[in-house]
């Protein structure tokens, strides 16, 4: 059986980190699963990043 994850990033944040760090047309033509595992993690770093700025701007 198997699990179904659900997602932390929404898809539209996911294409959008894909264009700025240039892998979305590998996204576009594979799908998720054709991105390098350097890639995924310089999407996470990124999103964490947003994220922090975006907390910092709130305090």
């Amino acid at each position: 059986m198997s699990r179904r994850r659900r997602s932390v990033m929404s898809e539209e944040l996911k294409y959008e980190l894909a264009k700025d760090l240039g892998f979305y047309d590998t996204v576009k033509e594979e799908g998720w699963g054709g991105i390098k595992a350097k890639d995924a993690g310089n999407m996470v770093k990124r999103a964490i990043q947003l994220a922090e700025q975006a907390a910092s701007r709130k305090s």
